[in-house]
């Protein structure tokens, strides 16, 4: 029996702006729930770094037990990072949970020796009480969420999922750590749906935390220097009346308990807003919070058969409704390789969504998880999927492997001209004169570009490929489609400088804008930077001004001011 205990508690994130709120909420378990012989300390990294920076960070800790967060986005590397410290901390009790553990714990047990124990379901108290059990010499055999190897047989159990409120994580070693990313609230656990590609209602309906607890950490959290908070709720507005005291409560507080900028992030299922939460949402401050709606598929057989109940009609009208305020980030969600749905069906639900002029259309591809439904039950939703995380599908009865590999290419064009936001005009002037739909415009492009190579191509030399291919496209005009394309690189790219492509060697400019500074229309405030181009069909220097980012759409304010002689422009 030890007398004391060290822990270290590993989460690897996919970008460091990121910060897990799971090995905080493991601390917060590990204060609550053991006594002063147990000591932990959260160790994170990225899935970008090294192995051994992070393993050197855990071995500094000297501990004599390490739980890992696992998730599919970094199971590989965790895997890896056990064999690391393993190698020189060879006692070390390894300690895994997480979603991508937490429903095929016995393989793993099987698989990985260095492993000893899996925690399964919510893991605040089962880590706690394993670590406890781990000081005294004890199996941790009998704790609920523990699965572990008893002798030569695994010890599996169900998903540990308690009635009580979790402890809170936010203790001041998180804002320590926090340092300005990207920070996580989760008011509620569970979801009231049971949609077959996830996870979140595998363990039965929503449990909402305490509303008080919920608007103090939402406060602490915004003012903690962080300039998203993210609320992790997998459908914020499942009750309604919580949610619309909460937008009221942020609402209420902005630009004063809650910092100005500040912008909260929200799940929610759009079909259940009904007319007093659209109200108040039109009522929310420019930038002060942002929407995610994930649809899914539009077409009906598709959402019968994931068990995904939605109202389309109402959706659609909500979600309009959303865009048409234009005070807050809308985001909206597609999955690929849905039963049911093959390229017709897929090309309509993309050309759909796409008219709601939401501020992103995410193009995702479904991804079998381990303890899903459409994993465990390959009769009734048959496809291929690759066996490595993150187990996308490769191929389904309704779309072929050759089908998907395209539509990767038109989600690499929709990302990089649409939901950049940097080509807002340009899309809007190709769309009129090509009169190809949504689809067919990123699928075409998407297919040239990748025949023209896109990695890690830089954003001037991506222009230069859009002007030249729709340049050539019938119906554009590329003096038109240079000026839209102008507009939109000096509204979205603050250096004010054009890539060479969008470029003319044009005295006349440096006239104008002299000119323009003798009659004072350009005095800079305060040394703000300024961007300038001749728009020349029609006859005017277009400045850009960097202040005063519109925070839903980043653009910054555009003025035209027109040029003296136009008839010069004709002779060029």
């Amino acid at each position: 029996m030890q007398k004391t205990l060290s822990a270290v508690i590993c989460a690897l994130n996919s970008q460091y702006i990121h910060s897990s709120l799971a090995p905080w909420c493991l601390l917060a378990g590990v204060k609550t729930y053991c006594g002063e012989e147990i000591t932990a300390h959260v160790v994170e990294g990225t899935i970008n770094e090294k192995t051994e920076p992070i393993a050197e960070r855990i071995l500094a800790c000297k501990p004599q037990a390490v739980g890992f967060c696992c998730y599919i986005w970094n199971i590989q590397t965790t895997l890896a990072l056990v064999r690391r410290i393993k190698r020189s901390l060879p006692e070390t009790v390894v300690i895994l949970g997480g979603p991508e553990v937490s429903y095929r714990a016995e393989a793993l047990l099987k698989e990985e020796p260095l492993v000893q124990y899996i925690i399964s379901g919510e893991g605040e108290k089962p880590f706690a009480l394993l670590l406890d059990a781990i000081r005294t010499g004890e199996s941790g055999k009998g704790i609920p969420g523990v699965c572990c190897r008893d002798g030569e047989r695994i010890w599996t159990t169900e998903p540990y999922t308690p009635k009580e409120d979790p402890p809170s994580p936010y203790s001041p070693e998180y804002f320590q750590a926090l340092n300005g990313r990207i920070a996580y609230l989760e008011g509620s656990r569970g979801c009231p749906f049971s949609c077959a590609f996830c996870l979140s209602g595998r363990c039965g309906g929503a449990r909402f935390f305490n509303l008080e607890r919920t608007k103090r950490e939402l406060l602490l959290l915004a003012n903690s220097g962080t300039q998203t908070v993210k609320l992790v709720d997998r459908t914020f507005n499942a009750n309604r009346e919580r949610a619309n005291e909460i937008f009221r409560f942020i609402i209420r507080h902005y630009g004063t308990d809650i910092p100005k900028g500040v912008c909260f992030h929200f799940e929610i299922a759009g079909d259940l807003l009904d007319e007093e939460t659209l109200e108040i949402l039109a009522s929310a401050p420019v930038g002060s919070m942002q929407l995610e709606i994930g649809l899914q598929s539009f077409h009906a057989k598709t959402l019968e058969t994931i068990h995904r109940k939605t109202n389309v009609e109402k959706l659609k009208a909500n979600i309009k409704r959303l865009t048409n305020n234009a005070n807050m980030h809308i985001h909206i969600d597609l999955i690929a390789g849905l039963p049911y749905e093959d390229w017709t069906c897929f090309t309509e639900s993309f050309n759909t969504a796409y008219a709601l002029h939401p501020n992103m259309l995410q193009l995702g591809f479904l991804k079998l998880l381990y303890g899903a439904p459409m994993r465990e039950q390959p009769e009734e939703y048959p496809c291929r999927y690759a066996p490595e995380p993150p187990y996308e599908v490769l191929e389904t009865p309704w779309l072929s492997a050759a089908e998907l590999l395209c539509l990767h290419r038109t989600e690499d064009a929709l990302e990089r001209l649409s939901n950049s936001g940097r080509f807002p005009r340009t899309l809007d002037y190709l769309f009129r004169q090509t009169g190809w739909t949504p689809f067919e415009l990123f699928t075409k492009f998407g297919e040239y570009a990748a025949a023209k190579g896109t990695q890690k191509i830089s954003l001037d030399d991506y222009t230069e490929l859009v002007f030249r291919y729709f340049s050539g496209q019938n119906g554009v005009d590329p003096l038109v489609l240079r000026d839209c394309m102008v507009c939109d690189r000096l509204a979205t790219n603050a250096s004010g400088k054009l890539p060479p492509v969008l470029r003319r060697n044009d005295p006349e400019l440096l006239r104008a804008v002299k000119r323009l500074e003798q009659e004072d229309l350009t005095r800079s405030p305060n040394g703000v930077r300024r961007g300038y181009a001749i728009l020349y069909t029609e006859h005017c220097v277009v400045r850009a001004e960097y202040r005063d980012q519109n925070p839903v759409t980043g653009e910054y304010p555009l003025t035209r001011f027109p040029l003296r002689e136009p008839s010069a422009l004709h002779s060029r």
